[in-house]
């Protein structure tokens, strides 16, 4: 793991002693809201439906025992919401839960006191008092943490692939890469006001997980005939209210130039993005309205930046190496902890199958422990858990874990005899269903529950979902499917990439969701990046688990075999089978709606 140097821990104190001041400020009444609102933004705290938001930065996914120990601590102490204000929010969600017709799965109710793994390695706490945000903030930067830059109209947190460093199919280790941009990027202050919040993310692996297509800008690792390292550059990925896939700006960028090159890019953008409508703002617009033009200009930028300038931001091979330092291999010991598991036992196999993978070093393993709990939203984890993880992460993985884009958290240092012992243990806290890459290990924002900018809740289509596939032969059987649920245009829950993709509309004051099929994320599996292309009509709450039944039993039928993954099927027969299967879904719903409300009054 990268090593804060004494410049890093000082100015992460720095900035936490700023935010105090400026909180005492505000709440002196020398500063107004509004006043406010910018400054506490820019440490990554949010106002939403009930109460504040924290987001707190992972760079590049990767965590360590003691920051896992720090965030319990937060979950524990801080993430207490006031008694009445948690009251009125349950009484809120009942209400609306009580206005879905139909909608027998009820929701989970409103929880405290966790931590909340997003789509793009951030870590979110949901009951925060802004009173305390400073205290938090004194916490997280004793262990190098912070919510720099996780909001406003900036560079935002670094991610790539949660594998960097451990992949067998590595072509390089990006974390380096990453450390080194996240460092260049933090508070510049050319780039401090972009037109709009930008994205950047890594792949250093021949398959692409990390969903390079789908952000601001992709960096895939490549190396030439002569094995010189540097990145194919992807600009304009982005999903929300237009999905656009990235284009490829650059099909080899030699490592040392990333910097200058990424400038360019963003001088650009800054330059010509629109800042007169925020929906039009983002650098997929710009890209996509002026095709070559904008090209053309990035290199001008770029050949004006290393002529003139002098090419400032090159990176070195010095301080490549001195980055490099801090991501060798741990020092490893087997656990060697008894365990009662039985390797021949069906639920320890099946867990071998979906949720350990392959390690680039032999006798070593990646593990994946599922944030897909029943009464859990996905991604969610409670003070004890996160202090279990930790403890997870010192016995079995160096004190080093990855959160991940699928909401889920990997140990990527296990030795291969330890695997029964972290079963047990994993099996003990709920986090060993064997569902990687399957149907219940779904994607969810935390939607309407909490989110101020959601049309509809995204965790009780979840737990409706997950309550309707606990068979899990039944969900062995249906085989790799990614589905992703969002509870607004801004795609958070990432639907435009889902297998199957749920998003949630306002119609009428209501709840409805709009459901879409065929998108991709860019993995091997699932193919190039592409959004997926809607469903008929939107559907209500009510609907939505019987419409997805209905899809997955059409894809039972048509496929050619047990071994014909569901986005190959979809993609040999097309969407209309799917499509008649989802509406006719519709039509029994509400007939069985109607017999229910029929009988209710006999």
């Amino acid at each position: 793991m990268y090593h804060y140097t004494d410049f890093d821990r000082q100015f992460i104190r720095l900035r936490a002693e700023q935010y105090r001041d400026q909180l005492q400020r505000w709440q002196r009444g020398e500063l107004t809201d509004e006043q406010f609102l910018p400054l506490r933004l820019q440490n990554g705290w949010y106002v939403q439906r009930y109460a504040p938001m924290a987001r707190i930065a992972v760079p590049y996914g990767e965590i360590s025992s003691a920051q896992l120990r720090v965030l319990a601590r937060i979950a524990r102490e801080f993430d207490r919401p006031d008694p009445e204000l948690l009251a009125h929010a349950q009484r809120t969600q009942d209400q609306l839960q009580a206005s879905q017709p139909g909608l027998t799965l009820a929701a989970p109710p409103l929880q405290y006191g966790y931590g909340h793994f997003t789509t793009r390695t951030n870590v979110q706490f949901n009951w925060i008092p802004l009173a305390q945000s400073a205290d938090v903030m004194d916490l997280l930067a004793s262990v190098g943490m912070h919510g720099i830059q996780t909001s406003g109209n900036t560079i935002r947190n670094i991610t790539s692939e949660a594998t960097a460093g451990v992949a067998p199919d590595e072509i390089v280790d990006t974390r380096p890469f990453a450390e080194i941009l996240r460092q260049w990027s933090t508070l510049h202050p050319e780039f401090a006001f972009l037109p709009r919040k930008f994205k950047i993310a890594f792949n250093g692996a021949e398959e692409d997980r990390a969903a390079t297509g789908w952000y601001d800008i992709g960096l895939q690792a490549q190396k030439d005939e002569a094995g010189a390292v540097g990145f194919t550059v992807k600009v304009g990925g982005g999903m929300g209210r237009t999905p656009i896939v990235g284009s490829v700006v650059r099909e080899f960028l030699p490592w040392a130039e990333l910097l200058n090159y990424i400038e360019a890019v963003v001088r650009v953008y800054n330059r010509y993005g629109r800042r007169d409508n925020k929906w039009k703002a983002r650098i997929k617009i710009l890209v996509k309205a002026e095709g070559q033009r904008f090209i053309d200009e990035v290199e001008a930028e770029y050949q004006a930046i290393l002529r003139q300038d002098g090419a400032p931001h090159t990176i070195t091979s010095a301080e490549l190496a001195r980055v490099q330092a801090s991501f060798v291999v741990p020092a490893l010991t087997p656990a060697s902890v008894p365990s009662e598991t039985t390797l021949s036992s069906k639920p320890f196999q099946r867990w071998m199958a979906r949720n350990v993978a392959p390690h680039r070093l032999a006798g070593l393993t990646l593990v994946t422990l599922s944030f897909k709990r029943t009464g859990w939203a996905p991604g969610d984890a409670d003070a004890g858990t996160l202090e279990a993880l930790a403890d997870l992460a010192e016995r079995f993985s160096a004190g080093e874990a990855r959160l991940t884009h699928e909401q889920n958290l990997i140990l990527p240092w296990v030795h291969a005899g330890d695997l029964p012992a972290l079963y047990d243990a994993a099996r003990a806290l709920g986090l060993a269903q064997p569902n990687i890459g399957l149907l219940t290990d779904m994607i969810a924002c935390p939607g309407g529950d909490f989110c101020s900018l959601a049309n509809a809740r995204a965790i009780p289509i979840a737990a409706a979902l997950t309550e309707l596939y606990q068979d899990l032969d039944e969900v062995t059987d249906l085989g790799p499917i990614d589905l992703h649920i969002s509870g607004c245009i801004n795609s958070c829950g990432h639907h435009h990439s889902g297998h199957i993709g749920i998003l949630g509309v306002d119609k009428d004051g209501k709840e409805w969701y709009q459901v879409t099929l065929g998108g991709s994320d860019g993995s091997r599996l699932s193919g190039p990046a592409m959004p997926g292309k809607v469903v008929g009509p939107s559907f209500s709450a009510a609907e939505v688990p019987g419409v997805v039944e209905a899809l997955l039993d059409t894809y039972r039928d048509l496929r050619t075999s047990a071994a014909e993954h569901f986005i190959d099927t979809l993609r040999r027969v097309g969407h209309e089978p799917f499509k008649l299967a989802a509406n006719a879904a519709r039509l029994d719903t509400t007939r069985q709606s109607a017999r229910q409300a029929e009988e209710a009054t006999i």
